[in-house]
């Protein structure tokens, strides 16, 4: 069952202007120091940085809440399992969210897509409803 669906999409060069402008003020308030050591490594660091920024804002609203109601940007997070797949992890007020939205014997699985196409970055999270095994 499909418990909530986001979209966002993200101009990198407006995330390197910001990058530009606010530096590490900016991302300390979005990413948390696993996004952040990420995105340096990379050779595309704002495109890195707008893929996350996508995706949280994608998941906010896949959480029915947008960024407005209360969740913070690090409450959620982008990583990568070891084949590269993203994979969205969520703490605080947006883990309470999915918490509420989660029916009785189920869990919550937050699946998430990235692509970027210069000077786009994108991506989707579904959020699925499993039943769990008895």
């Amino acid at each position: 069952m499909i418990l909530g669906i986001g979209s966002d999409l993200a101009n990198i060069e407006r995330i390197q202007g910001t990058l530009d402008r606010f530096g590490e003020r900016f991302k300390n308030r979005v990413f948390t120091e696993r996004e952040q050591a990420k995105a340096e490594r990379r050779r595309d660091v704002a495109g890195t940085y707008a893929k996350r920024w996508a995706a949280k804002e994608a998941c906010s609203k896949a959480l029915g809440t947008g960024l407005a109601m209360g969740i913070s940007w690090k409450d959620m997070a982008v990583s990568n399992l070891k084949s590269g797949q993203p994979v969205m992890d969520v703490t605080g007020w947006a883990q309470d969210r999915l918490n509420q939205m989660t029916p009785a014997g189920h869990e919550a699985i937050i699946h998430v897509t990235l692509t970027d196409d210069h000077p786009w970055a994108q991506a989707f999270v579904v959020i699925e409803a499993r039943r769990k095994a008895e």
